[in-house]
């Protein structure tokens, strides 16, 4: 048995006229892709990647923010 597409915001099962040409899709509607959106501006999701597996990444950020609160320093003097 083939299970129904749901939508991602509220779960219900996808209407049929709502496809992958859609501009809604994978939402069932304008609202939940809006719900969707704003939930990621707003930081309710996140790609998360796991720093201990790539200590070039962890030193590259450590760096950069360490120059980046030496600047705010200097601007602020």
């Amino acid at each position: 048995m083939i299970k129904p597409l749901t939508c991602p915001v509220c779960h219900k099962v996808l209407p049929p006229q709502v496809s992958q040409d859609s501009g809604v899709f994978p939402f069932c509607s304008a609202r939940c892709k809006s719900v969707d959106l704003f939930r990621w501006t707003d930081g309710k999701y996140a790609i998360v990647e796991d720093l201990a597996q790539r200590p070039d990444l962890l030193q590259q950020i450590m760096e950069d923010e360490l120059l980046a609160s030496d600047q705010e320093r200097e601007e602020s003097y």
